[in-house]
């Protein structure tokens, strides 16, 4: 049993140190990256494509998740850029919902695992519950729930406004000083879901997780959902989990719940949305990304 036990903390130590390293390589990474587009595409440019006008923005912001190779945490800078750029709020949520579940990666091992007629499923679902609930948040106007200061470009420190624009190299300083202003922001809660996510991570078996969701449990789909969420599984790992899962004696409608919630959300981005959106809209968020992961799962049971 001790045995276990360190095992289990050794477990703990190394994905908290992994994913304390890679996320904020990424969160810094894709902040300065979005940084750079913001000195080069206009707001008005961003607004203009992101509109939802006649639904043409919702796909196109569907379509841009789709194409980001981005989890559910390295969303939320880019999600920042959108903000501050003006883009609908409807095709805002519809990125955010779509981005880690439509990513190349998932799709492309999806593909390789489940075959080409899950594959072609599991896009449908989430492309189509990603529009219709970034579609339904704008027009029930819960765009009131979005924190006024996630719209404030960060004052960057070391480069007046006088001393802007002189020189490439004052350019790119301004843009990072700016990212790791942002990043010193959410860095709390970026290390606090983490911590929670390496905790589950190495204390949750997956033996447990295959129990409670088997075939003959009736709430094992939505057991799942809920389960996926907490645990923080990056894309290129949350596939061959679901194999090895369905291969213990998980269901693969739950199989297809697990993905989801836990590919769609976890603990770690629910924290670091909290520094942009109020209580109301990440209840909201999780409502979705539930929803999906339940219907997706029942659904599959259904016609598989």
């Amino acid at each position: 049993m001790p045995q276990i036990n360190i095992a289990m903390v050794q477990d703990t130590l190394g994905m908290f140190a992994f994913l304390a390293v890679e996320l904020t390589f990424l969160f810094l990474l894709i902040s300065y990256v979005v940084g750079i587009l913001q000195e080069y595409i206009p707001p008005s440019k961003i607004q203009s494509i992101l509109s939802g006008k006649n639904g043409k923005g919702y796909f196109l912001a569907g379509l841009l998740g789709a194409i980001t190779p981005f989890c559910s945490c390295s969303t939320i800078p880019f999600l920042k850029g959108l903000l501050r750029a003006k883009a609908g709020f409807g095709t805002m949520m519809v990125f955010l919902f779509a981005s880690p579940l439509l990513n190349p990666i998932i799709i492309g091992l999806f593909a390789v695992t489940f075959g080409l007629q899950v594959t072609v499923f599991y896009f449908t679902i989430a492309m189509g519950v990603s529009v219709i609930a970034g579609y339904t948040l704008e027009k029930i106007g819960f765009e009131k729930y979005v924190k006024s200061e996630a719209y404030i470009e960060p004052e960057s420190k070391g480069c007046s406004s006088a001393c802007r624009g002189k020189t490439q190299d004052s350019k790119w300083k301004r843009i990072w000083d700016t990212t790791w202003v942002d990043f010193k922001k959410v860095m709390p809660y970026l290390i606090g879901g983490i911590a929670l996510g390496s905790l589950i991570y190495g204390f949750m078996p997956t033996e447990f997780v295959a129990k409670i969701a088997s075939k003959e449990n009736p709430l094992a789909i939505p057991i799942a959902a809920v389960i996926g969420i907490p645990l923080y599984i990056r894309a290129e790992a949350v596939i061959p989990l679901s194999a090895a899962l369905a291969a213990k004696g998980m269901g693969l409608g739950a199989v297809m719940a697990l993905i989801i919630g836990s590919a769609g959300a976890s603990l770690t981005e629910v924290i670091l949305l909290k520094s942009i959106f109020k209580n109301t809209m990440i209840v909201a968020f999780l409502t979705v990304i539930l929803s999906m992961a339940i219907s997706a799962g029942y659904l599959y049971s259904i016609f598989f």
